[in-house]
């Protein structure tokens, strides 16, 4: 953000160096803001750093610095500009971006200057994420036999509990698979380790042997490089010719994964100068980071435009909610259960538009796949972002993600001289918080759901007397009106030569599936892990349940063999079926005739227990009436019980070597034992295969030819890439702001006007006018492709600014995205409207009622009207976000004095209005409108500061940071 910098920071006297390595300088921002600093959170004092670091008296200023150190008092009430430390884009968002800076380029070199200079001001990486269509596909559930149960042995000497890399032959086929096992092709699992998927060797699921890259990921890679060539040459230009860009070639992995796996820094060192990582991206799931203890969250194109163009964003200094976690987690708690109950807490505290920081003596037990779960839930409730201090948890990640060993030095040095390390060793105090929310993890207990319904929760401490109260209640939703001299009934039953005995509450089918929110590694692992411990003392699941495993990918089943635990789950009759959905939709094969037949012979109530999403009644098999829905581990539990009808706390599971009981706390895995597995199984390989992936790059992307010139060769006829107009009157000194003279009213809205009623988003409708473009460039509608693909054309993007069919113009009466050119008197499209204005040369205006912009910021919002030429919005109020994107494109935001409006000023917007700046401009001045009847009346100019000023003489941020390169 050197660009704008000026010489000699008030601040340069708090630089020091770092004690354990004097070769390394900061700001000791610690010292500097004394006793007020100490009880700022962690979240604000990451703010501080960065206001005094990037300080330079225009864009950001000592009072600035000063009132975020005065955060207790200023929260809610003051804006405070915020400098990231880098930006992290996807492809559709990107692009619009990086077609601007070639285009800055082209005119920069226009205007005499030198293009190579136009960069992005601070590191930006772009992962190409968004551009993969699923064209081909392949469902099928794979079938295996599974001999289920065990005998009461000794077990054998299974592998250790550690990774076992074989060298093995391809997968030719075999009685599971016939040589298409599938294994890979399911879709990708979503949650904090779905990058895996891409970055391991597919396996077959029965052998374990590789097989070849399916053809289904090739057809689609295929498709993906052939549909978007234009733009992955553009982008692949970008990353030869820009400082500070970096491209993450298709096939790598999503923006958020990537981001968190690959991106991160922590800390910063740049020439042995150290600062805090931090990060702005248009992703919504950039709250990740959030949980490895780096301030990120998600923006619009312009903000993140702004920010690569050396400018910061600008926030309300946030209030921070403090999330104390406190006691000890019990120990059949999975992650889930932790991440869905503490979401449920902050959904209920109203803590929308603020920062969360999590905080207490609970904190340490939470994994980092545990923290940026429940950072990325951000949007679940309402927070900015949630923030998770640096801890001992998150170096030992970062070891096993790959930092050196002097980086982590150098990490923990600094973060501990500038206080953002957090020790619940250390007896300091915590800091003040807007507002505490305590969560007591002692209190999150496991659930199932069941036995009819999944909103049923039932926690596991009342399983048994739950469904004995459903043995009594009337058959409905919960209950199944059992007699209660028929309620311990025991049907014995023969079978494979043993004879065994089914009562109310039986289990007869166990399935372990990876779908959904269980493909979070942990409680795959878990359930493993209580399989190996639950072997070795002996404990075996009866013959007759129909026991099975589906993995939700081949990563799954990669993970579960790496950490030495599928042959356990095996030995109990878990064994992988293959891959898709299988028992949780009702594919399970028959329960063996004679169990089938006690069943019915005496009504007994049996039950099914999955880890799957969908439990209703006779789902699974018609003769099992209850189905219960629990985490992996449960599932294997139940199997080994036999039995919904028991009490884990006083019940044994079963009787294992040498007769002696075993309860489930004496197999159930520690959270300690947990994340040792995962950082050193699944972490450790992820980031490794990620890493070699990244410096490996993508064959295609390899082999994808594109141009080398510091310009880029704009191809005329390309109807995806093409150079955008927004420097075509750039000179070396800015122009004084141009009175606008009898312009026409384009649009007349009323109150709420969304930036998805303004900006170009989803399908190009047939009739629309950016269709009509495209079928003059001889496309078919089949080829249209969408606006989100488009976004580097501004041709396009123009012509569907205000397309929205739902958009209500004043002047037509009804929703269509259409308006009135006034000199013809013709109803036109708006995109035909402007366009015939700008060709008469008459400026246009935008006639607005309150909350002008509300919703998500869109970059094409204020860009798109600015190519229709608008010169002014006049509303009631606006969202701030979009006031100050107007700005930053160019466009005067003015606002009705207040308790005014078009109708008390008998305003028609039929007229033609004159408006005159002044030679000087000062924030919020007023200013005199003139309309073509002879009325005159005052609006307020909403530039809230001198920047804002600047950027808006200079025709917006843009042409502001071209002429810094003239």
């Amino acid at each position: 953000l050197c660009l704008f910098r000026l010489p000699g920071s008030p601040y340069q006297p708090a630089i020091e160096a770092l004690e354990s390595h004097p070769e390394k300088k900061f700001y000791n921002v610690s010292k500097l803001g004394g006793a007020k600093y100490d009880t700022l959170p962690y979240s604000i004092r990451v703010l501080f750093e960065s206001s005094v670091r990037n300080c330079d008296g225009f864009l950001v200023k000592e009072t600035d610095a000063m009132n975020i150190l005065d955060w207790k008092t200023k929260q809610n009430h003051v804006e405070v500009p915020f400098c990231p430390a880098r930006v992290v884009l996807q492809d559709f968002t990107g692009i619009p971006a990086m077609v601007d800076f070639a285009a800055m380029r082209e005119a920069v070199r226009n205007a005499g200057g030198d293009p190579v200079k136009v960069n992005p001001a601070c590191p930006t990486d772009l992962t190409v994420d968004h551009s993969l269509q699923i064209d081909f596909s392949k469902c099928a559930i794979q079938n295996a036999p599974n001999p289920g149960g065990g005998e009461q042995k000794p077990p054998a000497k299974l592998s250790p509990l550690k990774a076992q890399p074989r060298k093995l032959p391809p997968c030719r086929g075999h009685s599971g698979c016939r040589g298409s096992c599938g294994a890979g092709e399911s879709g990708r699992s979503s949650g904090p380790f779905s990058a895996q998927i891409e970055n391991t060797p597919i396996l077959c699921p029965f052998h374990l042997q590789p097989v070849p890259e399916p053809e289904t990921v090739l057809k689609n890679q295929e498709m993906e490089f052939g549909r978007n060539r234009e733009r992955l040459q553009f982008f692949k230009w970008s990353s030869k010719v820009f400082e500070n860009i970096s491209i993450i070639p298709p096939e790598t992995g999503t923006a958020h994964q990537v981001n968190l796996e690959y991106l991160s820094r922590v800390v910063f060192d740049v020439k042995d100068f150290l600062h805090p990582d931090s990060v702005v991206g248009t992703d919504s799931h950039t709250t990740m980071v959030n949980g490895l203890g780096i301030l990120g969250w998600g923006v619009g194109g312009i903000e993140t435009e702004a920010v690569m163009l050396g400018m910061p964003v600008t926030l309300t200094l946030p209030e921070v909610v403090g999330c104390e976690l406190t006691g000890t987690v019990s120990p059949f708690a999975t992650s889930i259960d932790i991440v869905l109950s503490i979401t449920k807490h902050l959904r209920q505290a109203d803590v929308a538009g603020k920062f969360v920081e999590f905080f207490g003596s609970g904190v340490s037990q939470l994994s980092v796949a545990d923290r940026t779960t429940i950072a990325n839930m951000c949007p679940e409730y309402g927070a900015i972002l949630s923030f998770f201090p640096v801890d001992n948890v998150t170096l030992k990640h970062l070891k096993h993600a790959g930092f050196d060993k002097a980086k982590l030095e150098v990490t923990e040095a600094y973060l501990k001289a500038v206080k953002l390390f957090r020790n619940d060793e250390s007896s300091s105090r915590e800091p003040e918080y807007s507002q505490v929310v305590q969560v007591s993890l002692s209190s999150i207990i496991p659930y199932v759901s069941g036995p009819k319904r999944s909103q049923d929760r039932v926690a596991v401490n009342n399983m048994k007397s739950d469904f004995q109260a459903c043995l009594n209640e009337k058959s409905g939703v919960k209950g199944f009106q059992i007699a209660a001299e028929k309620q311990n009934d025991i049907v014995p039953v023969q079978y494979e030569g043993n004879e065994y005995k089914l009562s109310h509450g039986c289990v007869v089918i166990a399935a372990v599936i990876s779908c959904t929110n269980n493909c979070n590694p942990s409680v795959m692992l878990a359930a493993g892990l209580l399989a190996k411990k639950a072997v070795e003392a002996g404990l075996v699941v009866k013959p007759y349940i129909r026991t099975s495993l589906s993995p939700g990918s081949g990563m799954v089943t990669h993970y579960l063999s790496s950490s030495g635990v599928l042959p356990y789950l095996s030995k109990l009759g878990f064994e992988v079926v293959g891959y898709g959905c299988s028992t949780c939709v009702g594919n399970t094969a028959p329960l063996p005739e004679a169990i089938r037949n006690a069943i019915k012979q005496g009504d007994i109530i049996a039950c099914g227990v999955l880890s799957g999403t969908k439990n209703f009644e006779g789902r699974l098999c018609d003769c099992v009436r209850a189905n219960y829905l629990a985490s992996p581990p449960l599932v294997v539990a139940y199997a080994i019980a036999g039995t919904v009808r028991i009490d884990f706390d006083t019940e044994p599971l079963g009787t294992g070597f040498n007769g002696k009981s075993i309860y489930l706390r004496d197999i159930w895995p520690t959270r300690q034992e947990l994340h040792a597995v995962e950082e050193e199984c699944v972490i450790s390989s992820m980031f490794k295969e990620l890493k070699e992936k990244m410096e490996k790059g993508n064959k295609r992307w390899n082999l994808l030819e594109a141009p080398e010139s510091t310009l880029f060769p704009w191809d005329l006829k390309s109807t995806y890439i093409r150079c955008p107009s927004f420097f075509d009157k750039l000179a070396k000194e800015p122009v004084s702001p141009q009175a606008v003279e009898n312009a026409h009213v384009l649009l007349y809205l009323g109150d709420s006007v969304t930036t998805d009623h303004i900006s170009p988003a989803g399908s190009i409708a047939r009739s629309s006018a950016a269709a009509k473009y495209l079928s003059s460039k001889g496309l078919t509608p089949r080829e249209f492709n969408s606006y989100g693909a488009r976004r580097g054309n501004d041709a396009v993007m123009t012509r569907g600014t205000f397309a929205n069919i739902k958009l209500l113009n004043k002047f037509i009466g009804k929703p269509a995205p259409k308006t009135i050119h006034f000199p013809s008197g013709q109803t036109l499209d708006v995109f035909e409207a402007a366009e015939l204005y700008q060709k008469e040369g008459i400026p246009v205006i935008i006639l607005a009622g309150k909350k002008y912009g509300l919703g998500s910021s869109r970059d094409w919002a204020a860009k798109g009207p600015f190519l229709l030429g608008v010169k002014a919005v006049l509303a009631e109020s606006y969202e701030k976000v979009h006031r100050s994107q107007l700005i930053g494109i160019g466009i005067a935001p003015l606002q009705f004095r207040p308790g005014e409006n078009p109708s008390t000023l008998g305003l028609t917007g039929r007229e033609q209005f004159s408006i005159l700046f002044p030679p000087e401009l000062s924030p919020r001045m007023t200013l005199d409108i003139k309309t073509s009847t002879g009325k005159v009346f005052s609006v307020i100019a909403l530039f809230e500061n001198n920047m804002e000023i600047t950027l808006y003489k200079n025709g917006g941020s843009l042409n502001f940071v071209a002429r810094r390169f003239l």
